[in-house]
């Protein structure tokens, strides 16, 4: 999918160079020359404000428009939506402008007149530097953990873990198929208050995860154990 910019602008001229130049790079480019206008297209309606998300990808603004302000476009888009990028079309000699600019929030700014290929890796650049990171997911069997929100889910469905069990399956998980011994895995949990995981205490936390991980606690699957050695997680 196309990436969405709002280009605010009031000078034709400019306004048919750059949807031209846009849409020949595949963006999908909607125009508004005022204040009103980019402010009603950016966030259409109280929902737009307050769950902070907007209808474009990107906003390409010129800070001087005949009906209204860019800088006040760019404050109100960045209190509304902050993560919404916003680059200013701004005079070369404008400093004042472009700091003002940058201190609303603004993303970059590029100065008239400026190059078409500079200003397409701008945009280009800003719109990577605004896509937010995936998400590091890691799998045991039918299991999904998810490190960024310490949640384990089967099916869709939430595991709850104790801190200890959770730091005892993602300690698996990301060693999948290797031997780890049961020293290893007291040197990994041991806490930053320095408390040792005793030896009776690691098998117990052990069981207890396997209770609420395994099809058949029993009989485990997704973590074994080698005998006289430690434990090898399903790889």
């Amino acid at each position: 999918m196309s990436a969405r910019i709002l280009l605010v602008e009031d000078d034709p001229a400019i306004v048919s160079a750059l949807t031209e130049l846009l849409r020949a790079e595949g963006y999908a480019v909607d125009i508004a020359s005022a204040q009103d206008e980019a402010l009603a297209r950016a966030l259409p309606g109280a929902s737009g404000v307050a769950t902070g998300r907007a209808p474009y990808d990107l906003v390409l603004l010129d800070v001087t428009l005949a009906q209204g302000n860019g800088l006040a476009v760019c404050g109100a888009l960045k209190h509304a939506a902050p993560a919404l990028p916003v680059i200013f079309l701004t005079a070369s000699s404008d400093e004042f402008t472009t700091v003002t600019g940058l201190e609303l929030g603004a993303d970059d700014y590029i100065a008239k007149p400026f190059r078409p290929r500079e200003l397409l890796a701008r945009i280009a650049a800003t719109l990577r530097r605004a896509q937010p990171p995936a998400r590091r997911l890691l799998s045991l069997g039918e299991l999904t953990i998810d490190p960024d929100r310490a949640q384990v889910t089967r099916a869709g469905a939430e595991i709850v873990l104790s801190a200890l069990e959770y730091r005892l399956l993602l300690l698996f998980a990301t060693h999948a198929g290797k031997l780890i011994t049961r020293e290893q895995i007291r040197d990994a949990l041991w806490d930053d208050a320095g408390t040792y995981i005793e030896e009776n205490t690691l098998t117990v936390y052990i069981k207890r995860l396997r209770d609420k991980i395994e099809d058949d606690p029993a009989h485990p699957a997704l973590i074994t154990t080698v005998r006289g050695l430690g434990y090898k997680a399903l790889g």
